[in-house]
């Protein structure tokens, strides 16, 4: 008896070919990597599942991915609760994202938001602020991005997909090639 329908497996392989071929994703990878080279740093931020993928992709480049290296400025905005609810409750929810880059976002830092539906009004205005302070911006989304492209954004990778656990693991899988390849393009380095 199989435990997970076939049809579930095939259509995220045919997502992650789709994705492998997406040039879109290579360009997220050369904003990253050249941010950080340069001392830069990136922020990160998404709501519920896309938050702890914010806080795993910051971890994975803060820490290590496959080996222990110099740490790299990489900060999940969602982290900080005290941050997140005084911002939420004194302000909007809506601000919760967009208040942090104001205090933490320079020109030349790459701002990243996760966002499955493509509609989170935190995420758009956080992107938007990125915008104003001349921070490159990428957004990993599903495949209603018609609020993301009014924005807009610099990089948009799109699962197309509105199966939002799906869309979630695709973009895990993107966080961790965007890990893994940025981590090898700074430092070389072999897995342990």
């Amino acid at each position: 008896m199989k435990i997970i329908d076939p049809e579930k497996i095939q259509r995220r392989a045919r997502l992650l070919a789709v994705l492998n071929e997406d040039p879109q994703v290579g360009r997220a990878i050369d904003l990253l990597a050249s941010a950080l080279k340069k001392g830069s740093k990136v922020l990160v931020f998404g709501n519920g599942g896309s938050a702890t993928q914010s806080s795993h992709f910051a971890a994975e480049l803060v820490n290590k991915f496959y080996f222990r290296r110099q740490a790299l400025p990489v900060l999940a905005l969602n982290a900080d609760m005290a941050n997140v609810t005084s911002i939420a409750n004194d302000e909007d929810f809506q601000f919760i994202f967009s208040r942090q880059l104001e205090a933490f976002g320079s020109k030349g830092d790459v701002a990243l938001g996760i966002t499955t539906s493509g509609r989170s009004a935190n995420v758009l205005l956080a992107l938007a602020k990125a915008r104003e302070l001349e921070m490159p911006t990428i957004a990993l989304a599903g495949s209603q991005v018609e609020r993301l492209s009014e924005v807009p954004v610099d990089v948009l990778i799109v699962v197309d997909d509105r199966d939002t656990p799906t869309i979630q693991e695709m973009h895990l899988f993107l966080l961790h090639v965007m890990a893994e390849t940025v981590e090898k393009r700074l430092f070389g380095g072999k897995h342990d």
